[in-house]
């Protein structure tokens, strides 16, 4: 019975693992056409050297916290049923750009920290307001990919 349980169990957490698939175009200078659910570009400012046609690949990565965060808040006050009325969040991140500039190899490529200010718009004690954002962290995949490592899997293939 137990290994009945098991196989049921694991067919269901397959069923549940989604492959969420996004590709680009690189144009000219900086410019790169995500597609996606909703396509955009990225970009880098004008005294960059880009055109500045969107936000650069900094501003992307950190907005999709407050963007996860956003929808998580919305999903567990559904599902607890709490009146949130709204929330705003603030993202800012500290990088070293000399290593990305290839000035430095002290350091890493990455942010060192990234910090949020979150506030919630809802009839909740600041200890519950507390608990809330706890969950959607802990919930929450682009907070869960920002503070683990995942694989990733760097692989040369041929021009379409």
């Amino acid at each position: 019975m137990l290994l009945f349980f098991n196989r049921v169990f694991n067919l269901i957490e397959k069923a549940m693992i989604s492959t969420i698939k996004v590709s680009s175009i690189m144009g000219s200078g900086f410019r790169t056409e995500i597609q996606c659910s909703h396509p955009f570009v990225i970009d880098q400012p004008k005294a960059s050297g880009g055109t500045d046609e969107g936000p650069n690949p900094l501003e992307v990565f950190l907005a999709s916290l407050p963007g996860c965060i956003s929808a998580l808040a919305r999903i567990i006050a559904m599902q607890r049923k709490i009146d949130l009325r709204g929330i705003e969040v603030d993202v800012e991140g500290d990088i070293d750009k000399g290593f990305l500039m290839g000035q430095t190899t002290e350091g890493r490529a990455g942010f060192t920290e990234i910090r949020t200010c979150v506030r919630i718009d809802a009839n909740m004690t600041e200890e519950e307001k507390k608990s809330f954002l706890h969950e959607i962290d802990s919930r929450c995949p682009i907070s869960d990919n920002m503070a683990n490592k995942s694989v990733i899997e760097f692989k040369v293939c041929e021009l379409k």
